[in-house]
């Protein structure tokens, strides 16, 4: 029979996946590589912190098997080590919306208020997207869209939406997503188009959320 420290030993191990989460920057990191693969040097403009920071972050997540690395030149990209972290990640963040009381408050500071917002669920857009009465827009950064995207999304980074308006026609019905249920681009995206006069609308959680529900997904070369 197995003795207590060994028990201890094992349960301690269970938990190094948890520990290695147990930091804002780290978590913010997987959510991130949740949309693909990225260099250390774009994750760390990503979560406003120094490469050398980014980097120790990277390798905590790394020594406990929540993503794998790949050395190209000189540059290290990472990536997620497989879908049972988005699947933790995802959990872990139903677990806090559900139990942390004051997450709420949190949230509603962070993306303010969505009332105004009009949004779309998924099963709605899979099926306006047969009918093929709705424009798309992939609002994330282009990187992001070439790793993974909803089928006959038009990919059109935030930063481009204003400048890139005359591609939509006037009248037509758009739906922007981002990141997920945290990302401000798709909010952002869809104030903009209907100050401009489109009628436009959110779809209710973003891209990981549509993949983990196996929805279809295409990746790009260009």
């Amino acid at each position: 029979m197995a003795d207590q420290q060994d028990k201890e030993a094992l349960f301690d191990a269970l938990v190094e996946a948890a520990k290695a989460l147990g930091n804002g920057r780290r978590a913010e990191l997987i959510d991130i590589l949740g949309q693909g693969e990225r260099s250390v040097e774009e994750l760390a403009v990503e979560i406003h912190q120094t490469v050398a920071n980014t980097s120790q972050h990277l390798q905590r997540l790394l020594r406990a098997g929540l993503v794998c690395s790949r050395r190209s030149g000189t540059r290290i990209y990472y990536s997620l080590a497989g879908t049972a972290v988005e699947r933790l990640w995802r959990a872990l963040r139903e677990t806090a919306e559900a139990h942390a009381r004051e997450l709420g408050d949190l949230v509603r500071a962070y993306v303010g208020d969505r009332a105004d917002l009009s949004t779309i669920t998924r099963d709605e857009l899979r099926l306006r997207l047969r009918q093929g009465d709705v424009v798309v827009l992939d609002v994330r950064p282009a990187q992001e869209y070439k790793a993974g995207h909803i089928p006959g999304a038009l990919s059109m980074p935030f930063s481009d939406v204003k400048s890139r308006l005359h591609e939509v026609s006037q009248g037509s019905q758009i739906v922007a997503y981002c990141r997920g249920p945290y990302c401000l681009y798709a909010d952002e995206a869809v104030r903009l188009l209907t100050d401009e006069g489109h009628l436009a609308t959110r779809l209710e959680e973003g891209f990981p959320e549509w993949k983990a529900a196996g929805l279809p997904i295409e990746q790009s070369d260009s």
